[in-house]
């Protein structure tokens, strides 16, 4: 038996299927190649089609395996450097731990954090701490290949008291997967379901409440794979927000996504977005 999803992981199936693949932002432009000996070179530019403003990274990666080391640096255009640290089975096997570390050279700001994974059949845990924000996460994961439940807790060293905490239950088989999440205090509650109807279409729902609005959230997507190099997206959301999204490879390893959010209630305003994203692979 396999070790279980991670706790964010619960419910990504509907997730990736309503929010992936809808560039409505503005354009962005991704080139990424890799080398030989493992190491990865990824350079992303994007304008934001609101204020106009263009922004991006560079990023390098390197990956041993046989030592179970990975190191990620990145630039980005606000002058700010990101690196990771990954060590993978070094201490014991289905043990990962990462160190992430954020700087700021001009504003003085710097981040660090501490992630540790632990992973075996039926249990799949992690444990994080935020030093600058002196903040303690710990979630974690139990069940089979089928059912799944989860919990999560953020406790505040500072303040001495817990930040939040969230729950989130699951239900999976071959083509479909049902999960209720219970976050923010248990204020804020979801209901997601996925199926697979054929290896060419998907389809899925997701109904959201919270305490102390009237009403509830719905939002309906579906995905078609058209052929080999392309694929559409849709999907409406209760408040008149119409998504819709194709993706096509123009030749090997160069994609193309096309995306807009419509807003049915204004239709004669200017609400509405469009975007795009172009990826180039080696």
């Amino acid at each position: 038996m396999s070790a279980p999803v991670a706790f964010n992981d619960i419910g990504k199936s509907t997730r990736d299927l309503l929010n992936k693949d809808y560039p409505i932002e503005g354009a962005k432009v991704e080139v990424k190649t890799n080398t030989a000996d493992g190491k990865t070179f990824k350079f992303n530019s994007q304008r934001d089609s609101k204020t106009g403003i263009m922004f991006g990274d560079i990023e390098a990666k390197y990956i041993n395996i046989q030592k179970g080391i990975t190191w990620t640096g990145a630039w980005t255009t606000s002058n700010q450097l990101n690196g990771k640290i990954e060590l993978q089975n070094d201490f014991t096997k289905g043990v990962k731990l990462e160190i992430l570390a954020t700087c700021e050279p001009f504003a003085h700001g710097r981040l660090t954090k501490l992630n540790a994974t632990h992973k075996r059949p039926s249990i799949h845990t992690t444990a994080s701490i935020d030093l600058s924000k002196s903040i303690f996460n710990f979630n974690s994961v139990f069940g089979s290949e089928k059912m799944l439940v989860g919990a999560e807790v953020a406790y505040n060293i500072k303040k001495a008291e817990i930040s939040h905490y969230n729950t989130a239950i699951a239900y999976s088989e071959k083509k479909h997967t049902i999960a209720l999440h219970a976050a923010n205090n248990l204020s804020n509650f979801t209901a997601s379901y996925y199926k697979r109807l054929d290896s060419k279409l998907e389809t899925t729902g997701k109904v959201s409440w919270a305490k102390g609005v009237n009403g509830v959230g719905i939002e309906i997507g579906v995905k078609k794979v058209l052929d080999e190099t392309a694929s559409v997206k849709g999907k409406i959301k209760n408040t008149g927000i119409v998504g819709i999204s194709y993706t096509q490879l123009i030749r090997s390893k160069v994609k193309i996504n096309l995306a807009a959010a419509i807003d049915t209630m204004r239709l004669n305003q200017n609400a509405h977005r469009i975007g795009f994203a172009l990826t180039f692979e080696n």
